[in-house]
C-alpha cells in the first residue's frame, strides 16, 4: 500500500471509532443545523479533528480542504480533501448508511482515496494507476451492460430546491428504465458501492468535492467512469457527477443531460 494511503487508512479508522462509539448514545449528541436540512454533529467535528491530526502529524506541510474547518495549509503539491462523516443526517436517526471518505489531491489531480464503512467495517481504498479495493480484495465495477437491469443510486437535493423540477424528471424516466433507484444519503458510499459493483451507475447533482473526491477515484479504478453533467471531468468543481460502468454510463448520460437546468452546463 503506498504510504500516504497507509496515512490516510489510519486517519479513517480513527474517525470511524468515534463515530462507532458515539452511534451507541445519539440522544446526548450535540446537532447544530448549519443551512435548512444541514447538520453537523460535534461527532463530525470530533471525526474530522482525529483525522487533521493523524495527517498533520504525518504530513506537515500538506494543504487540507475539509467540510467542518475549510481550507487550511499552504497552497502546494498535495492538498487532502476530507468528509469525517459523509451521511450525516442518517447517523442522527441512527440509519447506519454513512461513512468516513478522505482523498489526496497531487497538483490537484486525486491520487489516493479511502472511504471508510464504520458500520460495517468496509474499508474501500484506491491509488491512481492502482485498482480499487475493498478489505484489501480487488473491485471492479459490475458486467452488466443492458439499462434495464441496471440498479442506480443517487441523492435527492436536500440543501438547495433550486433543481428539484429538473430532478424528478431525471428521475422519472431512469427509475422507468431501469431494475430500480436506490438512495440511501451518503454520496462517498455510493460511489464505493458502484466501484464494488453493487450499483451499476450514480448520479448526483449539488455535491461538494470532498463528499465525492474519493469515491470518484474509487469507481476509476475499479474500471468505471465518472464525469459532470456535460461528460467532462469537471466533476469535482461543478458539483454534478454522473458514474456507471462504462456500458451503463453511456446510457445513462444521455439521460441525464436532457434533463438538466439551462443554467447548468457542467
Amino acid at each position: 500500500m503506498h504510504p500516504m494511503l497507509n496515512i490516510a487508512v489510519k486517519a479513517a479508522r480513527r474517525a470511524g471509532n468515534i463515530i462507532n462509539r458515539a452511534s451507541t448514545d445519539l440522544a446526548h449528541i450535540k446537532i447544530e443545523s448549519k443551512s435548512a436540512n444541514d447538520y453537523v454533529t460535534e461527532v463530525d467535528r470530533a471525526a474530522e479533528a482525529a483525522i487533521i491530526d493523524v495527517l498533520r502529524d504525518a504530513y506537515p506541510g500538506h494543504a487540507i480542504l475539509a467540510e467542518e474547518s475549510g481550507g487550511t495549509g499552504p497552497e502546494g503539491e498535495y492538498q487532502w480533501i476530507i468528509d469525517p462523516l459523509d451521511g450525516t443526517t442518517n447517523f442522527i436517526h441512527g440509519f447506519t448508511q454513512y461513512a468516513v471518505s478522505i482523498a489526496l489531491a497531487k497538483n490537484g489531480v486525486v491520487d489516493q482515496a479511502v472511504v471508510f464503512d464504520p458500520v460495517a467495517n468496509d474499508l474501500y481504498t484506491a491509488s491512481r494507476g492502482g485498482g480499487a479495493f475493498l478489505n484489501e480484495r480487488r473491485i471492479r465495477v459490475s458486467k452488466r451492460t443492458r439499462m434495464n437491469e441496471a440498479l442506480v443510486g443517487t441523492g435527492f437535493p436536500f440543501r438547495e430546491f433550486d433543481h428539484i423540477d429538473a430532478y424528478l424528471a431525471m428521475f422519472r424516466e431512469v427509475a422507468q428504465k431501469t431494475a430500480g433507484i436506490r438512495r440511501p444519503g451518503s454520496a462517498a458510499l455510493d460511489l464505493a458501492y458502484l466501484a464494488a459493483g453493487r450499483y451499476d451507475a450514480f448520479w448526483e447533482m449539488g455535491l461538494k468535492p470532498w463528499d465525492m473526491a474519493a469515491g470518484a477515484l474509487l469507481v476509476q479504478e475499479a474500471g468505471g467512469l465518472v464525469s459532470d453533467l456535460g461528460g467532462e471531468s469537471a466533476f469535482l468543481a461543478s458539483g454534478n457527477v454522473v458514474a456507471g460502468t462504462p456500458k451503463i454510463f453511456g446510457q445513462l448520460l444521455p439521460i441525464i443531460q436532457r434533463h438538466k437546468p439551462a443554467a447548468v452546463t457542467a
